[in-house]
């Protein structure tokens, strides 16, 4: 017999908010935009934007600095080589063993939006 669905908690989310124009994204490339004090790295990968928080969970180097796999669908830490994936922050080798935080987009027209947790 199965028993009822467990709950899931979610976080609370603020209301989403503008972080780039789809064209001011260069297909491939990850930015660094800053959204209430966070740093996020922002990456196009054809008609897909995924969003990251831009701090590397080992060593805390900015993600944005680091290359795109668009094959892979990771960027590469430029300090010490850890990939994580762009679709939900796992590490994908040494010496990262924990994910970076990854954010909901929306895209509405040519307007890119994400929601970050409520603090």
């Amino acid at each position: 017999m199965i028993g009822p669905a467990p709950s899931v908690r979610t976080m609370p989310s603020m209301p989403k908010q503008r972080i780039a124009g789809l064209a001011d994204l260069i297909e491939g490339a990850a930015v660094c935009v800053q959204l209430d004090g966070a740093p996020l790295c922002v990456v196009r990968v054809e008609s897909r934007v995924y969003v990251l928080g831009d701090t590397c969970s080992h060593a805390e180097a900015s993600l944005s600095e680091g290359e795109v796999d668009v094959d892979d669908l990771t960027v590469e830490c430029p300090l010490h080589g850890s990939a994580f994936r762009l679709v939900d922050g796992v590490p994908t080798g040494l010496p990262a063993t924990k994910p970076v935080a990854t954010h909901e987009v929306t895209i509405d027209g040519d307007v890119v939006f994400v929601e970050l947790p409520a603090p």
